[in-house]
């Protein structure tokens, strides 16, 4: 369970290029790390065409954006292409960083269960630290709220 105030989990997965991408490596910088179920899906698309077109604004206030989900490498660099997306995308597949900021969690549907990502997203100051923490959220207008918010922090 990822609480605000609490210090950052170190990861290190990689991005649609296939490079390592470790949380360690913005040290001194302010991290959105934003959480989404599906590459090329209508909701996943809007959020990150909008974290895209804000990245400039984010960079302003000394943040970088990251996007994770499950999908492969190769459907993070499809999604990128098509969309033109400017943002990092990195791949998750087992799961590992989403539990731990209680992104991936059990669901039911039609009384099967299974593990699902909860669309949400998690700022992490220049120290590491968590400081806010936004769950189930909707993608349209969910990155300019964001941006609004690292930039009175």
């Amino acid at each position: 369970m990822i609480t605000e105030g609490q210090k950052a989990e170190g990861f290190v997965l990689r991005d649609q290029d296939g490079t390592m991408v470790s949380l360690s490596d913005y040290a001194g910088k302010r991290v959105v790390l934003y959480f989404y179920p599906k590459d090329d899906t209508p909701g996943c698309t809007i959020e990150g065409v909008e974290f895209s077109r804000l990245k400039e604004e984010f960079s302003n206030h000394n943040t970088v954006i990251l996007g994770i989900s499950k999908d492969t490498v190769e459907s993070h660099k499809d999604f990128c292409n098509k969309h033109e997306l400017s943002i990092r995308l990195l791949s998750d597949g087992s799961g590992d960083v989403l539990r731990a900021y209680d992104a991936l969690r059990e669901q039911k549907d039609n009384g099967k269960k299974s593990a699902g990502i909860v669309r949400s997203t998690v700022f992490i100051d220049e120290n590491g630290t968590v400081r806010r923490h936004w769950k189930d959220v909707q993608p349209e207008g969910h990155a300019r709220n964001v941006l609004e918010f690292i930039a009175s922090f």
